[in-house]
Formats: structure tokens, sequence, C-alpha cells
């Protein structure tokens, strides 16, 4: 059973193949838009319809820092709520409807923190103020207003107990001890914690069940990690599961799964060329609603007539983008919908289905003018041993498409994917005049099975080969300068960059390691107490630093910086949970006692990323000048 965590991503902001003779250009540059308008927060964000549909809540800036306000529906007077000025609310909800509850980490360390707050900004307090203890969300039970059900790792840093929490009283209740190798927790539609997902055997998937929650979990199915059956929730009569599954087969499908008797039912949905993933319902009328799913882009497929009416409504009225239902009230007669491209952050509205308005609410980023944003292609090439391997390919509007300086920007995780939609830092570099190009390397998700399983212990190997193989298509496809060419990323993007300069020194002209790993070792003797249970997993797919030492000291850039020739900018948060900061201290060192010329910025804090705007700017300011001096051989 495949694990659902993805290790080391960098939250970045995914059928057409189009023919790359296809791709126009512009006859007129752009302005240069200011770093500023790229990076800052958005003006609204995060809206959330009230569960009895009268009241708006949504994140804006507050001394820059994303807080909460609210706002009846049909005024043009909000509420601010919460006066956070260390950190970004991360996410929130709404507990009722006089209730919001929200999280909140210190410096980027990612023990996230659970805090309440009344709807006038009243009574305002933290359930889960422990000490290194992260709290997760399990269900929000919609059905019972004053209780939830969280998990903490609060016993033991390295596993998540279940707990019912009474959002009035403060009252947590353990709700079942987690005996070492649970991973995860799933409630049916009454709220009962029913099924439970272990790691057996240090590399083995088991999917437990109960019956009520006087039983006792018992093992439904166990598979190699390899293999998926991810329930997403019980059906209606909480008797089955939807889940998603490749028992059997190479691609995720959506399947009917019976607890009882330890096998799949019925397959709903499947596509042959990318995995089934996602799959939503109705609460109120307790039907499937769609199915979602990615190849360049996203597709759905609807279970229901009522739902894909009215999604083919609004998309009638908004078709240059994606449209999402993103919130709705209890009686499920009051929609919020958010649209997106890849010109676009979108903008937020309104619709009632009673009387079939469609309201604009509010443009995330008003002040980006989207005629003047780059468009996102997608592309595919032949790897050097056979495989197919999608991207995108972002061209600076108003130059010729060809000779062009080219940003290679792999993504984080790795296994996770690049998708299509605006990306704040490709749209900088196009406006800056770089072609940007992102490739979905062997272990991107979403691909199948034997796609993502080709990746295992190929850090700096034959994933790397992917990424050299798309930068030598672009140099084929007259896309890009041989002579500058750049590499940047971050998480595994970082480590992807640093091992692209060490293994390939004379392809990048210089390189940008934002939070990525550099030494195999010391990283995976780093990580969070709650990865431990995925140790060996993580082992086997990227290496175990015993049995595979000569391949992971083969792999670790920090232990090659003497082939390095390129310049390099590295930047990392002190408080990363993920990617520790001494990743990018011996990197630094590594570099600097061979007179290479190293940028080294850090910032105290932050985390796995900077989430804070003023770092944002500053880290994006020092990376333009760095690649100007380097690629543009301008300040």
């Amino acid at each position: 059973m495949r694990i659902s965590t993805t290790y080391l991503c960098v939250p970045v902001l995914a059928i057409f193949i189009f023919a790359c003779t296809a791709i126009e250009t512009k006859v007129e540059r752009p302005l240069k838009i200011a770093l500023e308008d790229f990076f800052k927060n958005p003006q609204k964000t995060s809206y959330r319809i009230s569960p009895e549909g009268t009241k708006f809540s949504y994140r804006a800036p507050f001394e820059d820092r994303m807080n909460i306000f609210i706002q009846e529906i049909g005024s043009q007077e909000a509420v601010q709520i919460t006066f956070e000025k260390d950190r970004d609310i991360a996410a929130y909800f709404w507990a009722n409807d006089n209730r919001i509850l929200y999280l909140k980490d210190s410096g980027g360390d990612e023990n996230f923190k659970l805090y309440g707050v009344d709807i006038d900004g009243k009574n305002q307090v933290c359930f889960t103020d422990f000490e290194k203890v992260r709290t997760g969300i399990i269900d929000r039970l919609d059905a019972i207003p004053d209780e939830i059900i969280i998990s903490m790792n609060k016993r033991d840093p390295r596993v998540f107990d279940p707990y019912r929490l009474n959002i009035v009283t403060g009252e947590l209740t353990m709700l079942y001890k987690n005996p070492g190798n649970i991973s995860g927790w799933m409630t049916d539609h009454e709220g009962k914690l029913r099924v439970a997902t272990a790691v057996t055997d240090m590399i083995n998937t088991t999917v437990l069940y109960r019956e009520t929650e006087k039983d006792e979990f018992k093992p439904i199915i166990t598979t190699s990690f390899k293999e998926t059956m991810s329930p997403h929730f019980f059906t209606f009569d909480n008797k089955k599961l939807y889940a998603s599954s490749n028992l059997g087969r190479d691609k995720m499908e959506i399947v009917i799964f019976d607890p009882a008797t330890g096998k799949e039912t019925e397959t709903l949905f499947a596509n042959d060329m990318v995995d089934v993933e996602s799959l939503s319902y109705s609460k109120k009328r307790k039907v499937l609603t769609m199915a979602e799913y990615t190849t360049d882009m996203v597709n759905f497929k609807f279970f229901d007539k009522e739902s894909e009416d009215m999604y083919n409504r609004v998309k009638s009225e908004l078709s240059a983008y994606d449209c999402y239902f993103t919130s709705t009230n209890k009686d499920e007669d009051k929609f919020l919908i958010r649209t997106y491209s890849d010109k676009s952050l979108g903008a937020y509205y309104f619709y009632d289905k009673n009387t079939d308005e469609l309201t604009l609410i509010n443009a995330v980023s008003p002040w980006m003018d989207e005629s003047q944003m780059a468009a996102m292609k997608p592309i595919k090439y032949t790897s050097r041993d056979g495989k197919t391997i999608h991207g995108y390919l972002t061209l600076p509007i108003g130059l010729d498409a060809k000779n062009l300086p080219l940003v290679v920007n792999p993504h984080g995780g790795p296994w996770a994917r690049d998708r299509w939609g605006f990306n704040p830092e490709i749209q900088f570099l196009a406006n800056r005049g770089y072609a940007v190009l992102q490739m979905n390397f062997r272990g991107s998700t979403g691909y199948g099975r034997e796609f993502w399983e080709s990746s295992f212990k190929q850090w700096g190997q034959k994933m790397q080969d992917d990424i050299t193989d798309a930068v030598q298509w672009a140099i084929t496809e007259g896309y890009a300068d041989k002579d500058r060419i750049a590499i940047y990323g971050g998480s595994y993007g970082g480590y992807a960059t640093l091992a692209g300069l060490a293994f390939t020194p004379d392809l990048y002209k210089c390189g940008v390691d934002y939070v990525g790993v550099s030494n195999m070792f010391t990283f995976m003797n780093t990580i969070p107490p709650y990865w431990e249970p995925y140790r060996q997993m993580f082992y086997e797919m990227a290496g175990d630093p015993v049995k595979d030492s000569v391949m992971m000291a083969k792999i670790s850039p920090a232990l090659h910086a003497d082939k390095i020739k390129a310049p390099l900018f590295v930047a990392q948060g002190a408080n990363d949970p993920r990617v520790n900061l001494a990743e990018s201290d011996q990197m630094v060192a590594a570099m600097k006692a061979r007179g290479i010329n190293v940028e080294y910025m850090v910032k105290d804090n932050e985390g796995h990323g900077f989430r804070n705007q003023e770092n944002r700017f500053e880290f994006y300011r020092a990376m333009e000048k760095f690649l100007n001096a380097n690629m543009m051989n301008q300040e």
C-alpha cells in the first residue's frame, strides 16, 4: 500500500499535449512587474461559507500576516477576528455557526497548535498548547457542533493518538491508544472512529477496521507499501468503503471495498492514462458527486447529474478558468467557487442555487494583469531509456521562442508532481525574460505504480537523468541557449539542483538550492520523529544508509562539492524539521572550502520554505540578482 506522506514537498502553485510548433510568441514585451506583486500576500483568500449560509469568512493580511475576517453576505463590511503578528494562520474552518478553529505553528517548526475563536473575535483559546506537539484534524464532526476529533503526538513524538475535543470546555478524551504503528485514522458518517492504517513489519501497510467503537481494531487487508487501498470515506450506510486502489493493477481506480470480506466489490471509475485519487460527495443528499484526476490538466468524472449541471452552469460563465466548488452551507444551496488558470490566481464567486445567480466576491490578486502573464504549455519528451516524461514549458512573452536563457525547475517531493496553473515563481521568471521548464520526472505521482517505483533508489541517478534529458530536449528544440541554463528547486528540487551542479557540472551556468538535501546520510539521521514508522519504506525508496552506503555516498552532492564549477545560491529556514539547517550548512562549507562562489541566506524564523512575506521578498530579490549576474551578465 503506497504511503500518502509526501516527504519533502514545498507547496507550490497541473488533456491535451500541445505540439511544440504550436507555441506562439508575442510581439510586445510586457512591462517589468514589481517583484512584490508576484510574492506579496493575497488581498483576500481562503473563503469559507458559514454552516447556516449567511456569512463569509476569509484570510487577509494584517501587519503582513494572514488573519481571519468575517463578513455578512451582501455586506461590504468585515470584522477581523484574529490578530496574529508572528506567523500566518495556516488553515482554518467553521466549527459551528459561532466558532472558528484554526492552526498555526511557530517559526516554521510545523508543530501546529489548534486555536478557537468566536466569530465576534472573543473567547480566543489555544486547545493544544503543548510544547513540540503537532496537531492534525481527523474529523470536523459537522453534525456535532461542539466537538471535533483531532490527532496529536503528545504522548509519544513518534506516533499520533486520536482525541475527541470539546471546543466549549477544552476537554480532551483519548479515543484509542496508538500501539506505535498506526499512521492514519478515519471515521464513519456518524463520527465514529472505525478505520485505521498501520505500518506492519516496518515495510507493509495494513488497514484495520471495527464494527463499533466498542470493538477492537482488526486487520482486513495487508499489502506491500507499493500497493494502495486508500479509503476515502464510508458508503452512506456506513458498511463499506469508497477507496482509491491499485491492487493488482498499475493505475489507481475508484472502488468500493467491503471490510467484511477484505475484497473490492466494484470499480466505479478508472482512467487508462493516470491515477484517479480524489472522490467527493454531498453530505446532505448522500450521493457521490465527482472524481478528480489530472492528466496535463485537471479533469472531472461526474456521478451525479445535479452536480454536473451546476458545474456546467458556472463553467458557462467562467469558461476561461478551472472552476472548483470550495465551500457550501449545510443546506447545500449556497456555494463558493474558486477559479484558476495558468495566468491568474483567480477569484472567488458566490453561487446561489435558489436564484441561479453567480456573483463575483473578490479577485485573489487584483493587481495582477492576466494579459501580461505567460502561457504554461504542456510538453512531453522521451527519456534516454524510453520513458515518456510530461512537463510544462513557460516562455516569456514578447521574445522569439529560441535561444532563450532557461531556468530548469524540478519539483519537490520527490513523490509529488507539477500541475498546470498559476505559479508566481514561474511568472516572475518569465517576466524577467527567462524560459522556465518543469518536468514530472520518474517518481512523480499520478502516473501509475510502475512510473513511481522506477524512481526507487534513483536519487541523483535516473531521476536526475530525466531532468538532464529535459534540458537537452529544450536545447534540441531550439528554445534554450545551451550556454545560459540555470537550475532552481526547493526541497527535493533543491537536492536536484545540487545534484545537477555536481554530476553534470558543464550543463548549468548557476544554481539556486532552496531548503534542499545535500547529504543523504545526515538527512536520514535527522528526519522528524513522526516519520519513524516510514523509515524502512524510505530506505527502500531512497536508500539504506548501511546497505546502500556506497550508492548514497555517490549521490550526496555535499560529498562531491569538488566537482561543482558553477556559482551557487543557497536559502534555508533555521527551523526546518524536514531538511535540517545542517544540510545547507555543510554544502556551503564544502563550497567555500574550494573557493567556489556561494551565497547563503538563512532565516531564523522560517522552516521548510519561507512563509513570511518580507522573507519571500528578500529571497526572490537575491535570486533575481544572482540569476542576472550569472545568466544575463548584469547586476
